[in-house]
């Protein structure tokens, strides 16, 4: 696989306020795990009257760091990158207590049409925003102004933000530096995700500030990196199953040798969301009809 020049050296304490750049703040929520890496970080835009950039879970003490960090000040909108547990939840109470408009793609939803035993995963359902986005929507303030950039893959309802003025794309959990990110049916879409990497790697912006994870100055390169390896993962995927029929369990096996424990429930995932991909290009067939994740698999 390609060797991608991974980014952790964020130093940024939980529920504490950093400004990485001028007119710009971050606190990051003391949830880490496998999925978050130190936790999920939340963005303030603007001074005096202000925009929250995903203010994170439903967390009391993250809830009150944020709202701590914009103390004396208006906070004129609340936007959200996409409906994780870990992103929106936080809205709630953020929303309460300073009665901004919510901005966003839209509910959380799956990619596709639900197969038998679907479910949707980590998903916070009951989200709606007062403002639904579209793709090039303008979101503006005292003193910035965010272009929506729809990126659906993680999950359908994922957005990016392009800071104008600026060389910054707000990249949610569509790329960050930390890890690649995690792609699970029928949440997440392969097909929208790599459409989506490719629709970055067009873009002007160099430096992204993702959901997690330190920010990431060389970002064009970074895609590409990211690009390469989920075509290496299909790759690995196409030579498995040119060795015989086989499942996702025996593909994940093969391709993740060495994995944490932890996170093979979503590796089993991501190889789904890769075969569903293959499937419907006609480059791989599932026995019984539709791919699910306890198919057999066969060119």
């Amino acid at each position: 696989m390609t060797d991608i020049p991974f980014k952790r050296n964020l130093t940024l304490a939980p529920d504490t306020v950093d400004e990485p750049m001028p007119g710009l703040r971050r606190i990051m929520a003391d949830n880490p795990g496998p999925f978050t890496f130190r936790g999920t970080i939340t963005y303030v835009i603007g001074g005096g009257k202000v925009a929250i950039l995903d203010p994170g879970p439903d967390a009391a003490a993250h809830v009150a760091a944020v709202l701590d960090a914009v103390r004396n000040e208006t906070v004129t909108h609340i936007i959200v990158t996409h409906t994780h547990l870990d992103h929106s939840p936080a809205v709630k109470a953020v929303k309460a207590a300073t009665g901004a408009k919510t901005y966003a793609e839209g509910p959380h939803r799956p990619s596709r049409e639900l197969h038998e035993g679907d479910m949707l995963r980590s998903a916070d359902r009951d989200f709606r925003p007062d403002v639904a986005l579209k793709d090039g929507d303008v979101v503006e303030g005292d003193g910035w102004r965010l272009e929506a950039v729809t990126t659906p893959g993680h999950t359908t309802n994922h957005l990016a933000f392009s800071l104008h003025g600026t060389d910054v794309l707000f990249s949610g959990d569509h790329v960050m530096g930390w890890s690649t990110s995690i792609v699970a049916p029928p949440d997440g879409s392969m097909a929208d995700y790599v459409a989506s990497l490719h629709k970055l790697r067009q873009r002007r912006e160099t430096l992204y500030f993702p959901g997690h994870g330190p920010a990431i100055d060389n970002a064009p390169d970074f895609v590409d990196h990211f690009i390469a390896h989920r075509k290496q993962r299909e790759q690995s995927i196409l030579q498995k199953l040119r060795d015989g029929p086989c499942d996702v369990s025996a593909i994940v096996g093969s391709a993740y040798a060495g994995l944490d424990a932890r996170l093979v429930a979503a590796a089993r995932m991501t190889v789904l969301a890769h075969l569903e991909d293959l499937v419907a290009r006609g480059l791989a067939k599932a026995d019984g009809g539709l791919p699910t994740i306890d198919r057999i698999f066969h060119l």
